[in-house]
């Protein structure tokens, strides 16, 4: 069995940053599925947080029917939303409250958006879980939107929360989770993006993408343009080194989830990878071990005369195969800025 993750498409955002809408990255995304059996769509596939659901549905549409009809009937899709996208499964996941497991079966016709989204990936086989997924013994997926409960500000860029605030219990539950107190930046981001004018709302998402530099380890700072360095410095100090990874781990740990390997979404920044230190990509004592499948979506401000080596170039996946361990990969590794964005 071969498993491709991917997630973060953010498709209908209201500054078009996704590269999906492009026809190469639509392109060498269908082909890398003529390689696998089964595709994990890991959270943040439609952009619904900003409120524009007609438009987003809209982009969405021919992206995905593309990728069911590359698919066809054989073979299976997995979709597992995340905070930009929970709106496809939030008045089900209310309505479960306590009963919600860390890998419920959504019905596919759940909500009236979540029934039109998997029909649009027909002929493939579709399942829906939330909060996350076992993708096979020991490896769980999960969109990954839960960390930010333990960051503060509330946000994938946060910096470790400690014991501030109304946090998860030891022994949690997702609808902890669900229910966790606390301002959220994404959903202020995702507001001004709504409503204020083009250029101003750009801004708003340059801004927010500099930041989410500063939640993963090893950004190289000359891949940045060099105005901007100062802010980093500032973002990488208030972040506290590497606050996302053990946030996450913190939630494994909180869920009980037994896991070698953990994959998530959601910091849009690809990994482990080559030069990456293997031990800032692990929850405590080594375990579990972690991989982020990046995103698909063009950030200029982070990758503004910067290589398609970048680990936040968009076009990032998570490989799973039988016997091996989990592999980041990066299908747009070879596309240049012009057909990205």
């Amino acid at each position: 069995m071969r498993t491709l993750v991917i997630s973060d498409l953010h498709l209908g955002a209201r500054v078009r940053n996704s590269a999906l809408t492009r026809s190469e990255p639509l392109e060498r995304l269908l082909a890398a599925l003529d390689e696998v059996d089964r595709l994990v769509l890991l959270g943040d596939v439609v952009e619904l947080l900003e409120g524009r659901t007609a438009h987003a549905m809209a982009v969405a549409q021919p992206v995905l029917q593309a990728i069911g009809a590359r698919l066809g009937s054989g073979r299976e899709a997995i979709l597992v939303p995340g905070n930009h996208d929970r709106r496809l499964v939030s008045s089900w996941v209310h309505a479960q409250g306590s009963r919600l497991a860390p890998d419920a079966v959504v019905p596919v016709d759940a909500t009236p958006a979540l029934a039109r989204v998997t029909s649009w990936l027909a002929p493939a086989s579709v399942q829906v879980r939330y909060p996350g997924v076992w993708l096979r013994d020991r490896v769980w997926a999960t969109h990954g939107h839960y960390l930010d409960r333990h960051l503060l500000p509330t946000s994938a860029f946060g910096v470790a929360r400690g014991l501030l605030g109304r946090l998860p219990r030891e022994e949690a539950l997702p609808v902890d989770y669900e229910l966790a107190g606390g301002p959220s930046v994404t959903r202020v981001e995702a507001w001004l993006t709504r409503w204020l004018p083009r250029p101003l709302a750009t801004m708003v998402e340059d801004f927010a993408e500099l930041v989410r530099a500063a939640t993963m380890p090893r950004v190289p700072k000359p891949l940045l343009h060099r105005r901007f360095a100062p802010l980093l410095a500032a973002a990488l100090g208030m972040q506290m080194r590497r606050a996302s990874i053990p946030a996450l781990a913190r939630v494994v740990y909180s869920l009980g989830i037994d896991a070698d390997w953990v994959l998530f979404g959601h910091v849009h920044r690809l990994g482990p990878l080559d030069g990456d230190i293997e031990s800032q990509w692990q929850g405590i004592a080594g375990r579990p071990r972690i991989a982020n499948t990046g995103s698909w979506v063009y950030e200029p401000l982070l990758l503004h005369r910067a290589a398609p080596d970048h680990p936040y170039w968009p076009g990032g996946a998570v490989l799973l195969e039988d016997g091996s361990d989990p592999r980041a990969v990066a299908l747009l590794h070879d596309v240049t800025v012009s057909k990205l964005h």
